[in-house]
């Protein structure tokens, strides 16, 4: 065997390792993917009703959520992940909106943008309230453009 016929054999067996590995990655990737769709049943409870007045905001950090009750009494679970890099935003009582501290993108308190450069309202939780008790489903966030009625959650 001359020295070039070494290394072709030797390239043509690294070849088809690699074709074989790429091939295993793809086929994972392709049966991975189908579990987008599996139910989510991850509720956590975080409150009593009563223990929330109307018109405030609570941080659950834990959840990374902020729990909203609006002046009408409704309920959101707001993700606290800004929507243009993720940054942890903050909310700020006095001012009644929520501030990102790396580009200075700002929110009401159901979550759409007052201030770019998000480009859109904040994620949002499925709320259910039970036997006076406020549970968040925190196994599926919810993207969204903006507040929509249909996204409070009333007791």
């Amino acid at each position: 065997m001359t020295r070039r016929g070494f290394f072709y054999r030797i390239w043509k067996w690294l070849a088809v390792i690699a074709g074989l590995e790429i091939a295993g990655i793809s086929i994972a990737f392709i049966f991975t993917g189908k579990r987008k769709e599996q139910k989510s049943d991850q509720l956590k409870v975080l409150a009593r009703i009563e223990d929330i007045p109307p018109g405030t905001v609570f941080p659950y950090r834990i959840g990374q959520l902020y729990l909203v009750r609006l002046k009408n009494g409704g309920f959101m679970a707001l993700s606290l992940k800004c929507t243009h890099l993720g940054c942890s935003i903050r909310w700020y009582d006095d001012s009644q909106k929520f501030i990102c501290p790396c580009h200075a993108s700002e929110f009401d308190m159901r979550g759409n943008v007052n201030k770019p450069p998000a480009p859109r309202a904040l994620d949002i939780y499925k709320v259910v309230v039970e036997d006076g008790l406020i549970k968040v489903d925190l196994g599926k966030r919810i993207k969204r453009t903006k507040f929509e009625k249909s996204q409070v959650t009333f007791a």
